[in-house]
């Protein structure tokens, strides 16, 4: 018996959907091939076969943003250097 289909209708945002048609490009996949093994997955699995979840900060992260934060609010702290051999003898 032929498989039977049906279309669906997905508004996306368009750079993302960009991003995403190039990545599948280069591993071969259509987006129609991952939408259909993703509700491929969905059926075998029962549920979404991947783990959805609020993104967290490392705590590696967490001190980055605090260092740049009060880069930011302490330029005056920091020597400014606007010659090219004068800094690499600085970092040498």
């Amino acid at each position: 018996m032929a498989s039977l289909t049906a279309p669906i209708n997905v508004q996306v945002d368009a750079k993302d959907k960009e991003k995403a048609t190039e990545i599948l490009q280069r591993l071969g996949v259509t987006m129609s091939g991952l939408i259909n093994m993703t509700i491929k997955q969905v059926i075998m699995r029962g549920g979404i076969p991947f783990e959805v979840r609020e993104p967290q900060m490392s705590n590696d992260m967490k001190a980055a943003l605090e260092e740049l934060d009060y880069i930011e609010t302490h330029l005056e702290e920091y020597k400014k250097n606007n010659n090219w051999e004068e800094l690499k003898k600085e970092l040498m």
